[in-house]
């Protein structure tokens, strides 16, 4: 079983940046697949990025192509999130999930959710 807490959400004006972590507690934690997801006020929650459970491969979401890095530390059993280039519609609560099938997509594809940060871009 794994517990996850995110941290490092935050305001900030557009085009700024900021570094979400993820930290998992929990021996088995290099053996998920990790992934963020969001969620703007009224809209279903949506894929963000994924990383496997080694690190060696990722997935991002169209629209954050380009902008944000995902990435995963097993020792320290942590999982980044480096958004850059943030836009308004950026705006929204971010979710860290962890799940035994590597590189999903799908909400389905993840076991373990943290209780999310919030991330506000003004424009």
């Amino acid at each position: 079983q794994l517990q996850l807490v995110e941290s490092g959400g935050g305001l900030v004006q557009a085009g700024g940046s900021l570094r979400l972590s993820c930290a998992a507690s929990g021996r088995t934690f290099s053996s998920y697949g990790m992934g963020w997801f969001r969620q703007s006020p009224g809209k279903e929650r949506e894929f963000v990025a994924t990383i496997s459970w080694s690190g060696g491969r990722t997935g991002y979401a169209d629209s954050v192509k380009g902008r944000f890095t995902i990435s995963r530390d097993n020792t320290k059993k942590t999982v980044s999130l480096q958004m850059n280039s943030l836009k308004p519609e950026d705006t929204a609560v971010y979710y860290c999930a962890a799940g035994l099938i590597d590189g999903s997509i799908w909400m389905n594809g993840y076991t373990y959710w943290g209780q999310g940060t919030q991330v506000t871009v003004s424009s």
